[in-house]
C-alpha cells in the first residue's frame, strides 16, 4: 500500500491556519506507530509540472497564482496567505496525488496523507484549495490512457463545487469520461452549490443508517451504469458527529462503515483506487486521526 506524503510546512504560519494542517504529520506517525504502514510505504512527491497542472487549471490563474499576484479578495477567499512556500505546499499535494494513483494501478489502492482540494476551480481557489489535486489526478489518467473513465466520489460534508465545476461541460476532451459524485451537507459550506453529475445532499442531523442507506444505493446506481476503470476517493472525515462545522450525527463506527462501503464496491469490481483524506475539524484531533486511522486499517484489510 503506498502512501504520498511530504513535511508540508516549514514555517511557523498563521494561528487559524495550524490546527488544519497539523493532522497530516500527526497522521503519519499514528500509522507507522500502530504498523498501519510501513516508512518503506512512504512515497515523497516532488513538485508536480506545470504542463501537467494546465491540463486542468487556466492559464491566467496559475500565472496570477505562481507570481503571487492575486487580488486581496481573491486571497481571502482561498484562506491561505500569499506565499511562495503555501504554493509549493500545493504543487507537492498534487503530485502525490497523481503518485498514489499511479500506484494503486499496481496495488488496488493508494493514499495520499493529504489532498482532496475540492473546492478549487479551474479558474480560482477557494476554501483552503489552491489547485485541484482529484481534477488533475483525473486528467493525467485520462490524459496518458492509464484509465477510460474515473468515477470521483466525493464524501467530504462539504460539496465538491470546484470539481464539479472543472468536469460540468461533457464536450470538453476528457470531461465525457469523469463521473462527479458528491454526498455532502445541504446546507453547508459552500452557500451556492455547483451541479456535479450526481449531488447527494444531507439533511442535518443525518445519522448513520440514513447515511448509509444512500451511499450504498446510489454508489452502486452509479458504478453499474457510469462502469468507472478508476476511482478517486474524497474520505473527509468532517462527517462526525464531533466535527464543529459538520452539522451531521455520525458516529466513528459509521464513518468507518462509509469507508468500507466504497472499498468493498471498488474491490469487488476490481477497481483501482486513490484516497484523500480532505477535511475533519473536530475540536480534539484524536478524534479526525482516529477516523483517518480506520481508513488506512480497512483498506490494509481489504487490499491486502
Amino acid at each position: 500500500m503506498q502512501v504520498a506524503w511530504h513535511k508540508l510546512y516549514k514555517h511557523p504560519l498563521p494561528e487559524n491556519h495550524k490546527f488544519p494542517m497539523i493532522k497530516y504529520d500527526l497522521l503519519k506517525e499514528n500509522l507507522i506507530n500502530q504498523n498501519i504502514i510501513d516508512e518503506s510505504d512512504i512515497i515523497t512527491p516532488k513538485p508536480l509540472d506545470e504542463e501537467i497542472l494546465l491540463l486542468t487549471h487556466s492559464i491566467d490563474y496559475w500565472t496570477k497564482l505562481k507570481n503571487l499576484e492575486l487580488t486581496p479578495k481573491e486571497i481571502r477567499v482561498t484562506g491561505f496567505p500569499q506565499e511562495a512556500s503555501i504554493i509549493k505546499r500545493e504543487l507537492l499535494i498534487m503530485q502525490g496525488t497523481i503518485d498514489c494513483s499511479v500506484a494503486a494501478l499496481e496495488d488496488g489502492i493508494g493514499f495520499n496523507i493529504a489532498g482532496g482540494t475540492h473546492h478549487s476551480f479551474s479558474y480560482k481557489g477557494e476554501g483552503f484549495c489552491l489547485l485541484n489535486d482529484m481534477a488533475i489526478a483525473t486528467n493525467y489518467l485520462l490524459k496518458n490512457k492509464l484509465s477510460k473513465k474515473v468515477l470521483i466520489v466525493d464524501l467530504d460534508v462539504h460539496q465538491g463545487n470546484g470539481t464539479a465545476e472543472i468536469f460540468v461541460n461533457k464536450t470538453s476532451k476528457f470531461n465525457k469520461n469523469v463521473f462527479t459524485f458528491s454526498m455532502h451537507g445541504k446546507n453547508n459550506y459552500p452557500l451556492n452549490k455547483e451541479i456535479s453529475d450526481l449531488d447527494i445532499e444531507l439533511m442535518d442531523k443525518t445519522n448513520d443508517n440514513e447515511y448509509l442507506n444512500l451511499l450504498i444505493e446510489n454508489l452502486n446506481k452509479v458504478v453499474n451504469k457510469f462502469k468507472p476503470d478508476f476511482i478517486q476517493y474524497q474520505a473527509g472525515v468532517d462527517i462526525l458527529e464531533t466535527d464543529k462545522f459538520g452539522k451531521l450525527c455520525i458516529t466513528q463506527n459509521g464513518c468507518k462503515n462509509r469507508d468500507e462501503v466504497v472499498f468493498l464496491i471498488a474491490e469487488k469490481y476490481q477497481i483501482p483506487i486513490s484516497v484523500n483524506m480532505g477535511g475533519g475539524y473536530s475540536p480534539n484531533i484524536n478524534n479526525i486521526l482516529e477516523a483517518h486511522n480506520n481508513t488506512f486499517r480497512l483498506a490494509k484489510e481489504i487490499f491486502s
